[in-house]
């Protein structure tokens, strides 16, 4: 049923483990240095963030090249 996917870097690596190692990585602060959100910015929580980036694809988009560009 589930297919390998040899190809994608973010197989397997869910949206809340990607934030918490960004938020890790960089902090809040520097996370919204990279990526102009609001809610990394105004009380920032992983909770609200993921409420928002579940909601936001062009958003997501952008967490997800920053993962792979920092982590990958």
């Amino acid at each position: 049923m589930s297919q390998e996917q040899p190809n994608n870097p973010l197989h397997g690596i869910t949206l809340e483990k990607m934030l918490t190692s960004l938020v890790e990585h960089f902090g809040w602060e520097g996370l919204y240095q990279k990526i102009r959100v609001n809610c990394f910015n105004s009380d920032p929580s992983i909770k609200s963030s993921l409420k928002f980036l579940r909601k936001t694809q062009w958003a997501r988009d952008k967490v997800e090249a920053l993962y792979i560009d920092t982590f990958c």
